[in-house]
């Protein structure tokens, strides 16, 4: 697929909005950032048991295998 005459290079285009944004901006994404990875490890160590469903109302919760 050519490039039309309106296409950007989208690291420039990143690169100029990062350089506009506020800190509190920054902050926000790379506070994001963090807690994904420190997420995907916990789930990597725990076998993904953090995501478990609770048991409702009259079920009886489940033993989870160690």
């Amino acid at each position: 697929m050519a490039a039309g005459p309106y296409s950007i290079d989208p690291t420039t285009y990143l690169d100029e909005l990062l350089a506009q944004a506020s800190p509190d901006l920054m902050r926000e994404m790379l506070q994001g950032f963090i807690n994904q990875i420190l997420s995907t490890q916990a789930d990597q160590v725990c076998g993904g048991r953090l995501r478990h469903r609770l048991p409702g109302p009259g079920e009886h919760p489940q033993r989870v295998p160690p």
